[in-house]
């Protein structure tokens, strides 16, 4: 069992996640003066190293919170809270499925970091189809757009998700490296 894995850690793993998201889930894409939304990263990362069902439902609860707080008292835009919302769910088990699938997969080799990036690449993907094709069709916003529209809008917005999914994966990668390294130093 490696560093990150032992008992006790995954309570500190599982709040400096709730943290990140607390941190960044106000501004998606980030700006100069604001973090990427680091929610996707974390759905991956909780499904790799807590992996049990009450941390998933907890994360789904802060990010509804989170939410709430920033509409109610943030002046943040309640225009994506349509009924497309709830399928935020099936989205988060996109990429928190992603995780626990590569948790089964992972070795501490280099070998690896190709298994994480198809996992992340695959979640991500999967979680993209889901968010954004049921706001598309049920946010009630969009009766009159070709599919060709459709899909110029999903050229645009598809690359800064992945994106900041990416960014936050690797950091928590090199972090977990860094880690494991200490720790086998140490034993």
């Amino acid at each position: 069992m490696n560093a990150i894995h032992a008992p006790g850690r995954h309570l500190t793993v599982g709040l400096a996640l709730a943290l990140l998201m607390a941190a960044t889930r106000f501004h998606h894409f980030g700006s100069a003066t604001h973090l990427p939304d680091a929610t996707l990263a974390v759905f991956l990362l909780g499904g790799f190293y807590l992996r049990r069902a009450g941390w998933f439902a907890g994360y789904l609860g802060e990010a509804a919170l989170i939410d709430y707080l920033a509409i109610a008292f943030g002046g943040v835009s309640d225009w994506c809270v349509t009924p497309a919302y709830l399928f935020l769910i099936p989205t988060y088990a996109c990429v928190w499925g992603a995780g626990v699938w590569y948790a089964g997969r992972s070795r501490a080799e280099w070998r690896s970091v190709g298994t994480l990036l198809g996992a992340l690449a695959i979640g991500v993907s999967a979680a993209f189809l889901v968010s954004n094709g049921s706001f598309y069709l049920l946010s009630g916003y969009f009766t009159e757009m070709s599919w060709t529209e459709y899909a110029a809008r999903m050229a645009k917005y598809y690359p800064p998700y992945l994106a900041g999914a990416l960014l936050y994966v690797a950091l928590a990668a090199l972090v977990h490296g860094l880690l494991a390294a200490r720790a086998s130093q140490r034993a």
